[in-house]
């Protein structure tokens, strides 16, 4: 995360509340998996392949339900916010890539939903590929998504000012298990 941006940082959710809140994302996850054909976990990089391996672990722990997960990259924004490519630019995983998707039910996981960009293209991608079902998972969601797309599982809803920013801290990427939110003290576009 840029640490530079000056402004106020709040921490909204350490990691045992955290926790707490990835049991429940699980809790949600499951009537979408279980029974379902050939389900697996997708983790949209960079923060959203951990978390998918967190739900992964959470769902095997708490219902039994053995699932693969994989990691898809995309590169929209830096985490600044800065506009880094005019489109969302995904990266196949080669061993995703092999994989048949014409009888999958793939449950897409991301840190934040904001604008929709990232779930849009991933969305889009495996519509391309054949998925059977595709569903998505975040841990936050703003609220505010530009964009025609909504998540069916949703650790937490986070109605904030569009200046705030919204800073998912996720091992191994960063240290601790945490939320934060970043207000900064000059407003300008991003």
């Amino acid at each position: 995360m840029d640490t530079t941006v000056p402004g106020d940082r709040f921490t909204l959710y350490d990691a045992p509340r955290l926790a707490k809140v990835v049991d429940w994302m699980a809790a949600q996850a499951f009537p979408l998996l279980a029974g379902a054909s050939d389900p697996l976990l997708l983790g949209i990089l960079r923060r959203g392949g951990p978390l998918a391996v967190m739900l992964q672990a959470r769902l095997k722990a708490l219902y039994g339900l053995s699932l693969p997960c994989y990691e898809i990259k995309l590169k929209r924004y830096g985490d600044d916010l800065a506009l880094l490519h005019a489109d969302t630019q995904l990266t196949e995983n080669a061993e995703f890539a092999a994989r048949d998707l014409s009888r999958a039910t793939v449950l897409v996981v991301d840190d934040v939903l904001y604008q929709g960009h990232s779930l849009a293209r991933v969305l889009g991608y495996l519509t391309q590929r054949g998925a059977l079902a595709v569903h998505a998972a975040v841990l936050a969601d703003r609220c505010v998504a530009s964009l025609p797309v909504k998540a069916d599982v949703v650790g937490l809803c986070l109605q904030l000012s569009d200046r705030d920013v919204v800073e998912c801290h996720v091992p191994p990427f960063e240290s601790e298990f945490k939320i934060e939110l970043l207000r900064p003290s000059h407003f300008g576009g991003h």
